[in-house]
């Protein structure tokens, strides 16, 4: 039905020739915008540089965090500028912040210029709205229920080395300050069939690393008619032969001992774990709603680290939950020094309209909480800055993935366990696997020559 509707759009002499996608938030937002490009691509558009010469611009939004939304929408209304100049301009809203209840109405209540916005349940639907906003003088709106799992998707990827396969969607934990589970809807897991298949086709173009993505990876397979396991998922997309598979993002309580030992004797799977945390206090755990304490999260640490030693660990950490007193924070800091993560994305909570932590008493200022994060943060980057000390003189496996857009170290690169490495090379280059011998480090990344 899709196609018919792209092609439909390709006879249109009025349609838009070029796009320009804009993408806000996760991993997996940058995958729908890869299919959206490719959708796009398929109705004869060309991707365009930049905001400012396309006929077509899509917005694709995130609402996890406040300033996410805020920027979003501060984008938005700057291209009703752009507008007066192209008034042939169309103007897209798409993603997660669309799917919030009442969120469409409210935008195109207040953004009139905006021609199209729709839902992240409706992705696959591209070029249906896309042919009713070009016949209609109105603007469309398109929000339904998360359901749907469409396959066959065209992809405009990123890269030609790498690539993001989705395993599943939505998610089922609901934990107290997330709007996800809203926005996404429940669990919904794609046959393991097609995820090897789209494995095999990639293995077969020349890609070279794989990112399984899922907002809990570990829960994938549960609704299946015949239930599998994320690890007899990647052990079967081991097989395949992709030199490198790395997955994100997994829930502490679904780490299986069974996923660690595939894990643990793989060829191909890295030594690379993403694991939040959130939270080093047991107290504020329960209250988020994340089923672990601290003790049974350090016992998965644990298990990962003796089974798999040269493993990278990272996390997620959430600063000013409300509620939270100096004394449970100091937990988070005892937890962090404890871990000595490879690497910590920490926040400030963001008030979510419409999750429970919404709604819970907060006596902490404004000051507090930033008080507490600077402190997190300094934890973080001492620990960074003393791993990335011990990698100096040591020669490393990078895959080269792109241009850094500096002249010193002009290229970036990734080892197994994901740290970043900064070097200088040409850029034919990216794409390869290459040996790099560690220079320098900073509390960000690794610097590194060219075959040394």
């Amino acid at each position: 039905e899709q196609r018919q509707y792209i092609q439909q759009i390709r006879l249109m002499p009025d349609a838009p020739k070029s796009y320009h996608v804009v993408t806000y938030g996760c991993q997996m937002n940058a995958h729908d915008s890869e299919i959206l490009a490719g959708m796009l691509r398929d109705m004869g558009m060309e991707e365009a540089a930049d905001r400012e010469s396309a006929d077509f611009v899509l917005f694709n939004t995130c609402c996890v965090r406040d300033n996410a939304e805020r920027r979003a929408l501060g984008n938005v209304t700057w291209l009703k500028e752009v507008r007066k100049k192209n008034p042939r301009l169309m103007i897209g809203v798409c993603g997660c912040m669309i799917q919030q209840p009442g969120m469409a109405e409210k935008i195109l209540k207040q953004y009139r210029f905006v021609d199209l916005a729709f839902g992240t349940a409706n992705l696959y639907r591209l070029p249906e709205l896309m042919l009713k906003a070009l016949e209609s003088d109105r603007a469309v709106v398109e929000v339904e229920e998360q359901n749907t799992i469409a396959e066959g998707l065209p992809v405009q990827r990123l890269r030609h080395d790498a690539a993001y396969i989705t395993i599943m969607y939505g998610c089922d934990n609901y934990c107290t300050y997330c709007i996800v589970p809203y926005v996404r809807g429940r669990e919904r897991s794609r046959e393991m069939s097609a995820i090897v298949a789209e494995a095999e086709a990639l293995r077969d173009s020349g890609v070279k690393e794989i990112m399984l993505l899922g907002q809990n990876v570990n829960s994938y397979g549960k609704g299946l008619q015949t239930p599998v396991t994320f690890a007899q998922l990647l052990k079967a997309l081991d097989d395949v032969g992709i030199p490198r598979i790395r997955f994100m993002t997994s829930h502490p309580k679904d780490l299986s001992d069974e996923l660690i030992d595939v894990m643990a004797h793989s060829k191909h799977i890295l030594p690379q774990f993403h694991l939040p945390v959130q939270h080093g206090n047991d107290e504020i755990l329960r209250r988020m709603n994340r089923h672990y304490n601290r003790a049974q999260y350090l016992d998965r640490v644990r298990k990962l680290r003796e089974a798999i030693p040269a493993i990278g660990l990272t996390t997620d950490i959430i600063v000013g939950f409300p509620g939270e007193t100096d004394e449970e924070f100091e937990d988070t800091i005892k937890l962090c020094d404890e871990v000595r993560y490879d690497a910590m994305f920490t926040f400030i909570y963001s008030k979510r309209v419409g999750t429970p932590a919404a709604s819970m008493p907060d006596a902490a200022t404004r000051e507090d909480k930033q008080r507490r994060f600077d402190k997190l943060l300094e934890a973080a980057n001492r620990v960074s800055a003393e791993k990335h000390a011990e990698y100096i003189g040591k020669t490393v496996r990078v895959l080269v993935d792109g241009e850094t857009g500096k002249d010193e170290y002009n290229l970036s690169s990734r080892t197994n366990g994901g740290r970043l490495v900064h070097l200088a090379g040409d850029k034919s280059l990216i794409g390869q696997f290459i040996d790099v011998k560690i220079t320098s480090g900073n509390t960000w990344a690794l610097y590194g020559k060219v075959g040394e």
